[in-house]
């Protein structure tokens, strides 16, 4: 049985699935029982400390494994490309899905970056269209604003995110480049067509007779930064040079 979210993993551990779970695109290890894998990530980051857990990355336990999104570590990179590209950015809203955990670990990780990079930073809660438009309208009346689009179920909203990021001059980092294709300014983050190669793999394992508990979690172990040249412009931005030699695709 082949998963891509979090939610859907935890309905099928509550409804005592017995069949091999495997996570394409899980939000990270997290805690919980039967495939939730504890977020280690989370407690450098005070966010918040898990008393009870089953298994590890690299012996999952039960009947589930898979690859996570991304490793909590990025999160905070997303913030000091915001400033690299847009040094005059003084304070950020973070786009996320608040009620999970993986919206909650990503901010508090983000949170403990910003005092080093020197960007204050906020929280936008992507519960709806309407609302994320009143969101961003009422942050942008600041001056020297920048937003990131985090991981997680908000990515339907993309495109709602990169209209008003535009209209309201926001240089907005995202976790996709698809998204930069579609007219966001830069993004970095795994390179998902990988991630489903490699669970292909996994998949022909398991269906070799092996198990779930004995396959490691694994973490992307490729990450891609893309950049739109034409947003770059519309929005005032001149990329740096060095930003630009390390991209791996520019949108012209």
């Amino acid at each position: 049985m082949g998963l891509s979210g979090d939610e859907k993993t935890e309905r099928c551990r509550k409804a005592e699935v017995t069949a091999p779970i495997l996570r394409t695109v899980a939000g990270g290890p997290r805690c919980g029982g039967c495939g939730c894998w504890r977020l280690a990530a989370l407690s450098r980051a005070q966010a918040f400390r898990c008393e009870t857990h089953t298994g590890s990355l690299s012996e999952p336990g039960a009947n589930a494994t898979g690859f996570m999104m991304f490793e909590y570590d990025l999160c905070g990179k997303w913030l000091e490309l915001l400033k690299e590209i847009a040094p005059n950015v003084t304070h950020a809203a973070i786009l996320r899905n608040a009620g999970t955990a993986v919206g909650i670990g990503q901010f508090a990780v983000i949170q403990a970056v910003a005092p080093l990079v020197g960007i204050e930073v906020s929280s936008i809660d992507l519960r709806g269209p309407a609302q994320i438009e009143r969101a961003i309208a009422t942050f942008a009346r600041r001056s020297n604003g920048g937003m990131i689009q985090v991981a997680g179920p908000g990515a339907a909203n993309s495109n709602l995110i990169i209209a008003a990021a535009q209209r309201y001059k926001l240089p907005t980092v995202y976790v996709s480049r698809p998204v930069v294709a579609a007219g966001g300014l830069i993004s970095y983050g795994p390179n998902f067509e990988n991630q489903y190669r490699r669970a292909a793999d996994y998949v022909n394992r398991i269906l070799k007779g092996e198990k779930p508990a004995n396959l490691p979690v694994q973490a992307p172990n490729k990450y891609e930064l893309a950049i739109n040249l034409k947003t770059a412009k519309a929005l005032g931005i001149d990329v740096p040079p060095t930003l630009l030699a390390r991209a791996d695709e520019v949108i012209e």
